[in-house]
């Protein structure tokens, strides 16, 4: 792998793409109310300072030969106890350097929709603190050079997005989301956390360069690099909202929408696909991790898929759509070699038009009293023609129509799976094909019936209304990028991303990529046209029952919350209430009957001291006896 060489120049200063979101989240905090009228600003600089620096270290990072395109930073000691120490220290390198232009660049235009957003919020200065809190944090987790910096990252994320997402609290919904999202990513942090300390006890470093290195060598037993790779998935499953770890991410919608756009697009979900690829050497030393990333990753995707399909809330439907797409980026990280690059590329693509959706979502409840329910949509394209055009790039892009941006990045996913080896290319391609078809169905019906048909609109809606330009600048810009990221990325970014994942060979073809571009591209044309049959004039305002038992476990998500409840949550109560019957009857019952026998015995022969002359004779006169008795039986017995 490529040895990583001390920073110089420009990217010497690389940590100031930390520091400054991070300062502005702090002076918003520490000045309260007095930000108030310029927090929004101030906010929204930073982030675009940020990006202006990223951009300023990419061409930097791009001017240098490709076997030396890295860069790292040390900072401070940040552990330094026996045999454990870790270093403050960051690293550039193209795998980093575009997660840091999506964050930032996405993250930018995520700020200036939300000052039109959050206008009207009293607590907008506090919402931009807290964006500027998740924008430093996820910059740290992709920066950081060795495992504890990441995880450091990970957790600021975690804590940023609880407050994000139950910004609203006052909202029981709100409060309970951000309690579950947080909740939920302590499951997939331990994980991580288990596998850093098997890296220490490994390798003795959690260093990125030690621990590939050491990983290469083929030193370690394969059990161990297996352990390693299965917690790693661990908790890129609860970051990045996969099976079985995904039910916490529909429910983040509780928070504003551009909240719901940067969880899903660009920052938090995409954490877990960039540790899959960032330990590639770890996955790629063991088949069975390889496997399950793919198993997880395929199974998540048609989870994701089939729920979209039985949503009703706008915003609901894309996070499900976020679930099945992530579920394609650990897909192709798992099947590893030249994959690794297309899981990046889908990802960065996906940033771009599922972030327009999520803001176009925000705009059309904008202009609806923040009704959120598709059935009670209908007709929007004549009142929202910006907001119209923008979701039509975002649709059209991640249903994967030729020559928009999902054809380039999810096809050539479809068509590595499918040339993977035995029975994993059949079941594995298949399953990516099949969701192909189940994502154009589930975002149709959800296009056509909010922007088509007829009026379905509440009584205390008189006439829609477009968004101010505050909004509709960052739909456009996210617009071209959906229709044409895919197309710009294909090649140059497999290229870019080389020193990081090496030169690749490729399987054996079971398939030519015309003939998976014409099976998906039927399955596509097939759910476009089966959701227009059945919902271009519109559909019942109210759920309606049904008997179709896929239908109904859709709209319940197919029961992972029960049995979340049943398997999970139930026994730890029961266990919590066993725990405190033990507490309170055996550990306290014992300590307080001990006490209780103390105090009763000595209560009881406090009644023998009665304060007469003539008791205490008669005590004295009946020891004596026994006594005298007592060496009687002894003496003569």
């Amino acid at each position: 792998m490529t040895e990583f060489a001390p920073a110089t120049g420009a990217l010497s200063s690389m940590w100031l793409l930390i520091a400054l979101p991070l300062a502005g989240a702090a002076i918003l905090l520490l000045l309260g109310k007095r930000s108030d009228k310029w927090g929004h600003l101030l906010g929204t600089a930073t982030v675009a300072a940020a990006f202006a620096l990223g951009l300023v270290y990419f061409f930097q990072l791009s001017d240098l030969p490709d076997d030396s395109r890295s860069a790292y930073l040390n900072l401070f000691t940040f552990i330094d106890t026996g045999s454990f120490n870790v270093n403050a220290s960051l690293l550039f390198d193209p795998l980093s350097a575009v997660f840091v232009l999506l964050i930032t660049g996405v993250g930018l235009l995520i700020h200036i929709y939300s000052i039109g957003y959050m206008a009207h919020d009293e607590g907008r200065r506090r919402f931009f603190a807290y964006l500027n809190l998740f924008v430093a944090s996820m910059l740290l987790l992709v920066l950081g050079n060795n495992y504890v910096m990441m995880f450091v990252g990970w957790e600021g994320v975690g804590v940023a997005s609880y407050l994000l997402i139950s910004f609203w609290f006052i909202r029981p919904s709100a409060a309970t989301a951000g309690k579950k999202a947080f909740l939920m990513n302590r499951v997939g942090d331990a994980g991580f956390l288990i596998a850093i300390f098997l890296m220490f006890v490994a390798f003795g470093s959690t260093d990125f360069q030690v621990v590939f290195n050491g990983t290469l060598a083929g030193n370690l037993a394969s059990g161990t690099v297996l352990a390693i790779g299965l917690f790693l998935l661990v908790g890129a499953c609860g970051k990045s909202g996969q099976f079985p770890l995904q039910t916490w991410l529909p429910d983040a919608m509780e928070g504003p929408t551009p909240v719901s756009a940067l969880i899903h697009a660009a920052t938090m979900v995409t954490a877990g696909v960039y540790l899959i690829a960032r330990s590639h050497a770890i996955f790629s030393a063991n088949e069975t991790a390889q496997l399950v990333v793919v198993s997880i990753g395929a199974l998540t995707l048609l989870i994701g898929a089939i729920i979209g399909c039985a949503k009703d809330d706008i915003k609901r439907v894309l996070a499900y759509s976020t679930v099945s797409q992530i579920g394609y980026m650990f897909l192709a990280v798992g099947l590893g070699g030249a994959a690794y690059a297309l899981g990046i590329i889908h990802l960065l693509a996906h940033g771009f038009f599922k972030a327009g959706m999520f803001l176009g979502a925000g705009s059309v409840m904008h202009g609806m009293n923040d009704q959120v329910n598709i059935r009670r949509f209908g007709g929007l394209m004549k009142y929202m023609p910006i907001t119209y055009g923008t979701f039509l790039a975002g649709y059209v892009a991640i249903i994967g129509i030729i020559p928009f941006s999902g054809y380039w990045t999810k096809d050539p996913i479809i068509l590595a799976a499918f040339n993977q080896e035995g029975w994993k290319g059949w079941v594995f391609g298949s399953a990516a094909l099949l969701g192909a078809g189940l994502t154009a169905f589930y975002m149709s019906r959800m296009f056509f019936l909010t922007f088509h048909g007829p009026k379905r609109w509440t009584e205390d809606i008189k006439k829609p209304h477009e968004s101010p330009l505050i909004m509709t600048i960052p739909l456009i810009v996210l617009a071209f990028g959906s229709l044409a990221a895919g197309w710009l990325m294909s090649t140059s970014v497999v290229d870019w991303l080389t020193p990081v994942f090496g030169q690749t060979t490729a399987h054996e073809e079971k398939m030519s990529h015309l003939t998976v571009t014409v099976l998906t591209m039927a399955l596509v044309v097939l759910g476009v046209v089966v959701a227009f049959l059945l919902f271009r004039r519109g559909t019942a305002l109210e759920e309606q029952p049904t008997r179709s038992i896929v239908v109904q476990a859709a709209r319940q998500n197919l029961y992972a919350d029960r049995f979340n409840e049943l398997v999970f949550e139930l026994p730890g109560r029961l266990l919590t209430r066993a725990l405190v019957w033990v507490d309170n009857r055996g550990v306290d019952g014992v300590v307080n009957g001990l006490a209780a026998a103390v105090g009763g015995g000595s209560a009881r022969l406090r009644r023998a001291q009665t304060g007469y002359v003539r008791s205490y004779a008669l005590s004295i006169l009946s020891g004596a006896v026994v006594v005298v008795a007592a060496l009687l039986v002894v003496t003569f017995g």
